[in-house]
């Protein structure tokens, strides 16, 4: 008999497609990658994996993995996909295929299954991380199988499926849009929210923050230690990194931080509408940053501001494993060794306000920044800076004059 390995999340995805497997005659050896996931009873989801008929079902945790070798170097390049998306999901995919692999190869599994739609990026982020670690595998994703969509054209089929079988689910008809949480994040995708008329934050049950206007009526002062831009601690205690995210997921969760509304552009060609909150990860990127902005070299940082969105494409894309992206944090682990010191965050109803910064490694000249005189700038100096600088305008001015 054909065995697999099912990446399975609980959800009603993969427990309709672990249910699928079995009928299509695979013995399947269920997989739940603890990614730090909220919301999650895994007890419940490791009893329902075995009613279902697995044939194994076990939890590998990677919540400090997780943390500390995919998303922090991510947020050391502060990689945002098209400005916003601070890239939950993405990050985790490679690392439950790595995880999965594992796993096939200890119980000698023929194939790796998921649950991903051939409409979105997972199924890519998936597939590509997999192939670049094991360049023969077999990859079943029964979303683009023509059997499994004839027999479950929509969601509403699904959960009829589930309660013919008395599997739980928490999707509903009334209530279909899609979650995919991890201690990163939680997103929120499709039902209503493909509407783009409708308000995506008030139809939402966020599972990680209040609301901003049902925050405090007080601001929370939160402090932020980096070293060589990884975080190191918070308010004053050393924490490893699955640590520091849960606390500031805390922190932020309950200070209304890191909720946001985008539509996106996919991979596959198509846009998409998420709603995403990420607290802990969102007061991340914003210390990480006045760090950066006291401690890094100006070109430097420019030019790693330009690189930024080329990581984060490929992060999005599902190119983790690939020598581009190798090559890239190589180059930003070098950048970010100045990145030391710490950050004071005033957070208030969604806002994350600056309170104070200090690092050893600091740039900034009180001497030479001053609007007072004295110090070490001459700004006689200026005047030949500005004269070369303004020759080829001076130049070009004179021989094609601009109207004015």
């Amino acid at each position: 008999m054909p065995t697999c390995v099912l990446a399975y999340s609980g959800g009603l995805d993969t427990s309709v497609i672990l249910g699928w497997l079995m009928d299509e005659g695979y013995d399947v050896h269920a997989v739940y990658v603890d990614l730090g996931q909220p919301c999650e009873d895994r007890q419940a989801i490791m009893d329902k994996a075995r009613n279902i008929g697995a044939k194994s079902a076990q939890i590998v945790d990677v919540q400090e993995e997780l943390c500390r070798d995919f998303a922090f170097p991510v947020l050391q390049w502060d990689a945002k996909y098209e400005g916003m998306y601070l890239l939950g999901t993405s990050i985790a995919r490679p690392l439950i295929s790595k995880k999965c692999l594992q796993i096939a190869r200890e119980v000698g599994a023929d194939a790796y299954a998921h649950g991903a739609t051939g409409k979105g990026n997972d199924q890519c982020r998936f597939q590509l991380a997999a192939e670049a670690l094991d360049p023969n595998v077999k990859i079943i994703a029964p979303w683009r199988i023509e059997k499994f969509r004839n027999a479950f054209p929509g969601r509403t089929a699904m959960i009829e499926y589930c309660r013919q079988r008395n599997i739980p689910v928490k999707a509903s008809v009334a209530k279909p849009y899609s979650s995919d949480e991890n201690c990163l994040h939680i997103s929120y995708e499709a039902g209503k929210l493909e509407e783009l008329t409708v308000n995506g934050v008030e139809l939402v049950e966020f599972g990680m923050t209040v609301s901003p206007q049902k925050a405090p009526d007080k601001i929370e002062n939160v402090k932020i230690a980096f070293e060589s831009g990884v975080p190191v601690s918070v308010n004053g205690k050393r924490l490893n990194a699955f640590e520091i995210v849960s606390l500031l997921n805390q922190i932020g969760g309950r200070n209304g931080v890191g909720r946001i509304d985008m539509v996106e552009n996919r991979f596959v060609g198509m846009k998409s509408r998420g709603v995403y909150e990420a607290p802990g990860m969102t007061v991340l990127y914003a210390g990480h940053r006045v760090i950066e902005q006291l401690t890094m070299d100006r070109d430097l940082m420019h030019l790693r501001d330009r690189l930024s969105p080329e990581v984060a494409e490929m992060v999005y894309y599902g190119f983790w494993y690939h020598a581009k992206l190798d090559a890239l944090m190589a180059f930003n682990r070098e950048a970010q060794k100045p990145v030391t010191g710490e950050v004071s965050l005033n957070l208030y109803k969604g806002n994350i306000i600056l309170d104070g910064c200090s690092s050893p490694n600091s740039l900034y000249d009180e001497g030479i920044a001053t609007m007072e005189g004295g110090g070490s700038y001459n700004q006689t100096d200026a005047e030949g800076f500005l004269r070369i600088q303004g020759l080829p305008s001076r130049v070009q001015a004179r021989v094609r004059p601009r109207q004015y």
